[in-house]
């Protein structure tokens, strides 16, 4: 190569010969899409004994890297130098195995990075079945021409009413072009939403977490998720207190000490840790939650703000102790200490569906896929919104293959890049900001593995986080990788588009996030023991801890908007007028009329014992407990 003038690389032609034989003959190779060239050549040099005098004239040339070429082949493309041919192609073998586009089969250092995914009989078998759920086609060719489609009505379509787009301009600084668009305005209240916010939540009856979990317990019966660990169906008496009591102790960060009584049994110390070590469990958590959420979602109030059909993602972060494992550094979260983050996905019905925890502030944009795919709730959002650093080209990709819609805010689009399919198409204003052109090819070849990965996530056949190997190898993206960030890009690419087009599109996607962010806030004041830092130094304590604060959350979302609901037919029927666009902007995150510290008292009045309400406030009364 350049680097390595040839005629070093003859003196060393014995050395190489004998190695690269020893390879092409005794290992069994197998090859990606990506690398079927390479192993085709390997095959071909595998078959010839002598390589020394052997011509080649035959040998196939596709997978002659571009600067071996003037020393391989001559000018009707034939090899014309057999040793530089053999060179080339362990030059072009040394490329590919790095990538993982030829591997050992089997193997595992150096194996199939697709291993994990459908394959032989069972993937013929399920294919159609796939392609059906995923609303794909096996044809490449069908695919790319729906997506070029696509991406040619939205560059027309939005380049046509740039002009007459006020939040939209093009600056260019440097000789380089920037897309411009004006921030959001904060959004005014209008009149009935000045009167029935304040209306709504002085009713808001007083209640502390003990008790707020115990009704919402009783409502939703989610205690039945709570299984033991044997899987022993006797319960003991007075159980649901029993694990009330450790789920506020784990939520609420303070221990089992400051709940447990040793006059009440229920509440005993032993009593509690027995039911913590045996029923709290991350599975039994995700079940009880799962739960709160189809109750929730079936409340019509809930029903108004949204469908469940939007979810949205970020994280809390937690410091955790010195000695923790499963802990990560972070200088500017977590100062000189170790940290987790709770990554957690939030439905448009102020619903959580999930969370997972992740060390330090990992941002890995395939734990957003993870917790969309791996959430067990009856609800299914087709979207996906998450903040601006939480992507990349390929997650995009596998977002679309999946059938969902990834919007993420973009928060500066000056460095945005903007790709096309068609070079010579002239979409005005944008024409300076898209020059890059989509790989075609690369999509082509791959198309059958993208499927295939796309079909075996959709089953649960594999889980998101074990898709690295397929993606990457030592931080290089394997060439499936590559393909699916093309894919994306043509994804993102309509994304942007739209996100500069429609005010309406970036202020739903800004109103979702806002709602994580409060919902984090509330996480804060339950979580507020030990200055809300995680305790547990193991992955397993962290995930329990909080996956109950999680359930937590939920509790407190469908108390609130049970009694909101209430609050709001009182208002009614009071005479105030109230729509329901005013009602979609009142939001169950909220506190002030919660009690998370003090004394602890796990019962419940009679009147919500037999299934009513507590009464509702008076709104004009004090806000003492």
């Amino acid at each position: 190569r350049d680097a390595k003038p040839y005629a070093e690389l003859l003196a060393r032609w014995r050395r190489a010969r004998r190695l690269f034989f020893n390879i092409a003959t005794r290992l069994e190779m197998d090859a990606a899409p990506g690398g079927k060239a390479v192993q085709e050549a390997i095959r071909y040099l595998a078959k010839i004994a002598d390589w020394s005098n052997a011509k080649m004239r035959d040998a196939p040339t596709a997978a002659v890297p571009k600067a071996w070429q003037p020393h391989v082949l001559d000018a009707e493309g034939r090899v014309a130098d057999p040793r530089a041919y053999v060179f080339a192609i362990i030059d072009a073998w040394r490329a590919a195995v790095k990538r993982r586009d030829i591997f050992a089969s089997p193997g595992t250092r150096y194996g199939d990075p697709r291993r994990g995914m459908l394959d032989g009989a069972t993937w013929q078998a399920s294919k159609l079945v796939v392609c059906r759920a995923l609303n794909r086609s096996l044809d490449a060719e069908t695919e790319i021409a729906a997506l070029a489609n696509l991406l040619d009505d939205a560059y027309r379509t939005v380049a046509d009413r740039a002009a007459s787009n006020p939040d939209l301009r093009f600056e260019t600084v440097d000789g380089k072009t920037r897309i411009v668009v004006t921030p959001l305005d904060r959004l005014e209240d209008t009149e009935g939403l000045r009167a029935l916010r304040p209306a709504v939540q002085g009713r808001m009856p007083k209640a502390g977490m003990p008790d707020l979990f115990l009704e919402i317990m009783q409502r939703t019966g989610f205690a039945k998720a709570f299984t033991h660990l044997s899987e022993r169906q006797a319960r003991v008496e007075h159980f649901d207190t029993s694990l009330c009591a450790a789920l506020v102790a784990e939520a609420c960060n303070i221990g089992i000490e400051a709940v447990s009584r040793q006059d009440v049994p229920a509440l005993r110390r032993e009593r509690l840790a027995w039911v913590s070590q045996n029923f709290i469990r991350p599975e039994t958590i995700a079940a009880a939650s799962a739960a709160i959420v189809s109750a929730h979602a079936a409340l019509p109030l809930v029903q108004i703000w949204g469908a469940g059909d939007v979810a949205s993602a970020d994280g809390m972060r937690f410091t955790a102790p010195s000695s923790a494992i499963h802990a990560g550094p972070n200088p500017k979260y977590f100062g000189q200490s170790r940290g987790v983050t709770w990554y957690n996905l939030l439905s448009n019905q102020f619903s959580g569906l999930n969370g997972i925890v992740v060390p330090g502030t990992l941002r890995d944009s395939l734990v957003l896929l993870a917790l969309l795919l791996e959430q067990e709730t009856e609800l299914e959002p087709v979207e996906f919104m998450t903040d601006t650093a939480a992507y990349s080209d390929a997650v995009f990709g596998l977002f679309w293959l999946l059938g969902y819609q990834f919007s993420p805010r973009l928060a500066d689009l000056g460095d945005a890049r903007l790709w096309r399919i068609d070079r010579k198409a002239d979409y005005g204003p944008f024409n300076s900001v898209s020059k890059g052109t989509i790989n075609l090819p690369l999509i082509r070849e791959n198309w059958p593995d993208a499927i295939r990965l796309a079909g075996s996530l959709k089953l649960g056949h594999l889980k998101a986080a074990g898709i690295m190997r397929t993606l990457q190898v030592r931080d290089k993206p394997t060439t499936l990788a590559r393909a699916l960030s093309e894919i994306g890009r043509i994804a993102k690419t309509i994304h942007i588009l739209h996100y500069v087009d429609d005010a309406a599109f970036r202020r739903r996607i800004l109103t979702q996030l806002n709602h994580t962010e409060l919902r984090h806030r509330l996480g804060r004041r339950i979580h507020h023991g030990e200055r809300g830092e995680i305790r547990s130094p193991l992955q397993q304590g962290q995930e329990e801890q909080l996956g109950a604060l999680g359930l937590a959350l939920n509790a407190v979302v469908h108390w609130n908007a049970i009694y909101m609901q209430e609050a709001i037919r009182q208002v009614r029927a009071d005479g105030m007028d109230v729509s329901n666009d005013d009602i979609t902007h009142l939001s169950p995150l909220i506190w002030r009329h919660l009690n998370f510290l003090g004394r602890y008292d796990f019962s419940l009045p009679d009147t919500v014992m037999n299934g009513g309400l507590r009464p509702l406030r008076n709104p004009t009364s004090a806000w003492d407990f």
